[in-house]
């Protein structure tokens, strides 16, 4: 019997423990992560820097109501920004980013049309998942927020259709996730910013996945060569403990006063600890640097590999963030049960993609053993 609503689709697996790169379920049997507890644990598991920030602030106070000064969270907002002028709104998800991302758009540019793409994920609350391409999460739960458009993704002529003067954003996935691990072409992203921006629409780049260095830069738009009005994160800031921001441009700071948005829990003193120290490492170029040319190296790999296996459509990605694209969805399911059987866990995503998200303190050797045990399990499905 259980006491919790069926909307999860369980494995009967219950972890218990995590070391560095390693999961161990409640029978003690060992896996090598590529899930990253889907793109959260960035930095691992049991990181003892991350840990001593989370035990001291635990030692101190926990939480103070937003109507106070709270110096962990300008700490963090200001790492967040670097050298770009960027303010932070702090919550506890990416859908709750993306909710306060909308808000923004709207209210800063008086309009209420936001364009986003097919096959996109932004999260399952009303605006979010609103502005998700997907009809299967839409089911049920008609009728959604009003004047969300979905266009194809890596094209103009119907985006170009839909901009116009109504238009306050376009929101979208430098490379789509949950939608099969789809990057985004770099000309059309250039094109996409500058007509957003002569049309007085705002950029909103969701890097709930893609952000914190998973793509081999600390955010996936500095790759691009954009800077998005608007950028929204969770995940992989926190490794673990929940926590999302929103940033936006400076020049947007008036719209939102006191009053027009807000969270209880958001910004909270532990989750700030936390994820001021998470961005802390990562944000060291050398180790994003380390974390790139482990990505290429794995994604070469896997495509000199699988280059003439017959299940195997693509090899696609960026960074420590890819997906290999099977013929059929099948496949995908008897591919995650053999891989687990053997100690590695992986994601599905879309229909019939393998989404493989390593934590990025992963090692050459970790990642060259669970890279030969995926080629190994998909040669064998060739064969079947």
């Amino acid at each position: 019997m259980t006491y919790l609503f069926p909307n999860y689709s369980r494995k009967p697996i219950e972890f218990i423990k995590g070391e560095k790169n390693h999961l161990f379920d409640k029978n003690g049997k060992k896996y090598l992560d590529f899930t990253s507890g889907i793109g959260v644990m960035n930095l691992g598991y049991d990181h003892p820097l991350i840990n001593q920030a989370l035990q001291k602030q635990a030692a101190e106070i926990w939480h103070t109501p937003n109507l106070y000064e709270n110096s962990l969270q300008e700490e963090a907002a200001k790492l967040l920004a670097g050298e770009q002028d960027y303010l932070a709104y702090f919550c506890n998800s990416g859908a709750e980013a993306n909710e306060a991302a909308i808000k923004l758009a709207r209210k800063a540019t008086g309009r209420s049309k936001i364009i986003t793409f097919e096959q996109s994920f932004h999260g399952r609350t009303f605006g979010a998942m609103s502005a998700t391409g997907q009809a299967a999460i839409h089911r049920g739960f008609y009728p959604l927020l009003p004047e969300f458009v979905y266009v194809p993704f890596n094209s103009m002529e119907m985006l170009k259709r839909e901009l116009d003067q109504h238009t306050a954003a376009v929101m979208l996935e430098l490379i789509q996730g949950e939608g099969g691990v789809i990057p985004a072409e770099e000309e059309w992203i250039k094109e996409l910013a500058e007509i957003c921006e002569k049309n007085g629409s705002l950029l909103i780049v969701d890097e709930v996945q893609t952000g914190i260095g998973r793509t081999g830069t600390f955010y996936a738009s500095e790759a691009y060569g954009i800077e998005p009005d608007i950028i929204t994160l969770a995940k992989g800031l926190g490794n673990g403990f929940p926590v999302g921001a929103m940033l936006g441009k400076g020049k947007y700071a008036d719209v939102f006063q006191a009053g027009s948005h807000g969270s209880t829990f958001g910004g909270n003193k532990l989750g700030m600890a936390v994820a001021g120290k998470v961005v802390e490492l990562v944000r060291n170029p050398e180790f994003l640097a380390e974390a790139d040319k482990k990505g290429t190296a794995a994604i070469e790999s896997l495509k000199n590999k699988l280059a003439d296996n017959s299940v195997v459509v693509d090899v696609r990605g960026k960074g420590l963030m890819i997906g290999i694209q099977l013929t059929d969805s099948q496949l995908v399911g008897e591919a995650l049960e053999q891989l687990e059987q053997k100690g590695i866990m992986v994601l599905k995503a879309g229909t019939t993609v393998l989404r493989l998200l390593p934590p990025l303190t992963i090692t050459e050797t970790e990642l060259s053993e669970g890279i030969e045990i995926i080629c190994q399990v998909l040669e064998e499905l060739a064969y079947v």
